[in-house]
């Protein structure tokens, strides 16, 4: 009994201090997983760094997984992109097996011909003609098959004239063959000779950077080409992927915004021959009008930059891509300067293609700038205004003066008069 109740007096014990450990469960309503990320959160919650899920990664590939798609038979539509997009290893496996399967099919095909002809049967009779000569088992019409469909033609197994479905199965066996070979080697020359490591040569810098330039605040990053030959009509474009909430309490995931730079006045588009820096100006329009220095780690946003154009070589179109976090974008940073000038040409240092130096610049934001040198205006437009105030009083002043001595003389002229009279 003594036991049975110690037993019981720790079980109480730590019943009453899991009660007073475990934390109180609030339910809340069931929303999208989007929108229970978006609700307010601690302050040590806030405080806290979290890891920002990419949208894109710097390699240029979109973190995005397709699942639940149960309208799979569309990949069987568009059987030849989908041939394209799959990896080498399996491309090659089905590349294999289809020229395999044909060859095997047609081979079957030929070997119970001859085996329903009875040509097993008169194996080395020179009275008997073959449907295909030299053809004494699977294997040989196998062969034989291979030889049809690739029009390799060794000599020593031949069609005869004397097995009309023999010809008709040759025929209908050279066009499939035909189509086999156009599709399958088609796939494999587009498969090959797509752009996607030509965009492995664009590079992006690591970082972006915010500084003053020609005195406004601008968002900057830097593209090159490591090639020689040049990427024909090259364009860029930026777009902010940042969740919002819109004023209906609609939540909206991975909302996409345009980021200006330069599509007005034609700087997007890019003669890309040495490393440029790609200059976004932080104005009324832009996303990042009322963020600061201090606000910006703060953010949970990621900047995405495309870059396209064609190929000089072959003349296909070409997309490289990138992405930039809070954390990858340098407030108050510039570019150190790649370009130098040798005897003859102009050298590019790839080496501090990625270099930034910090430079002098505000940690306000654009806006609170903008307000600033509003306020700072405002007495100069106050003392023009007064002085100009100031001289119309004068004016009036001695508009109101000459007519009092206008009358003052008018009227010694009239007394001096009236006296003569006298």
């Amino acid at each position: 009994y003594f036991l049975f109740s110690m037993a019981a007096n720790v079980l109480e014990e730590d019943s009453m201090e899991q009660d007073i450990e475990s934390p109180v469960t609030i339910h809340q309503p069931k929303l999208p997983k989007q929108a229970r990320e978006d609700l307010p959160k601690n302050i040590s919650k806030e405080c806290a760094k979290r890891k920002i899920q990419r949208y894109v990664r710097k390699d240029g590939k979109c973190n995005v997984h397709h699942g639940n798609v149960r309208e799979t038979y569309r990949y069987l539509t568009d059987i030849f992109t989908t041939l394209v997009d799959l990896k080498w290893r399996f491309n090659l496996l089905i590349f294999v097996m289809v020229y395999t399967v044909t060859w095997l099919f047609f081979g079957m095909i030929w070997w119970l011909i001859a085996y329903m002809r009875g040509d097993m049967d008169h194996i080395g009779d020179s009275t008997w003609t073959p449907c295909v000569s030299n053809l004494n088992g699977f294997v040989s019409a196998f062969l034989f098959s291979i030889e049809t469909e690739t029009t390799i033609g060794y000599g020593y197994r031949v069609i005869t004239d004397k097995c009309p479905e023999g010809i008709i199965l040759l025929l209908v066996q050279s066009v499939l063959g035909s189509i086999v070979n156009a599709f399958m080697v088609g796939c494999m020359f587009v498969k090959i000779s797509q752009p996607k490591k030509r965009a492995e040569t664009l590079v992006f810098s690591t970082n972006a950077v915010i500084s003053m330039r020609d005195g406004k605040l601008c968002l900057m990053f830097r593209v090159g080409d490591l090639r020689n030959s040049h990427i024909v009509e090259a364009s860029i474009r930026a777009k902010l992927i940042k969740s919002k909430q819109t004023k209906e309490g609609e939540f909206i995931p991975l909302n996409q915004t345009d980021i200006n730079v330069g599509y007005y006045t034609g700087d997007d588009r890019l003669f890309l021959v040495s490393p440029l820096i790609i200059s976004h100006e932080i104005n009324q329009q832009s996303p990042f009008w009322e963020i600061s220095k201090a606000q910006l780690p703060k953010e949970e946003l990621e900047i995405v930059v495309i870059l396209e154009g064609m190929v000089e070589a072959t003349g296909m179109t070409c997309q490289a891509r990138s992405s930039y976090i809070t954390s990858e974008i340098l407030w108050g940073y510039r570019f150190t300067p790649v370009l130098t000038l040798e005897d003859g040409f102009y050298e590019v240092d790839y080496n501090s293609f990625h270099e930034t130096y910090e430079t002098n610049t505000p940690v306000y934001s654009a806006k609170e700038l903008a307000e600033m040198a509003s306020r700072a205006e405002l007495p100069l437009t106050w003392s023009v205004s007064s002085k100009l105030d100031q001289h119309a009083e004068l004016e009036t002043e001695e508009e109101e003066k000459n007519q009092e001595d206008q009358n003052e003389r008018n009227g010694d002229v009239a007394n001096l008069e009236s006296e003569s009279k006298v």
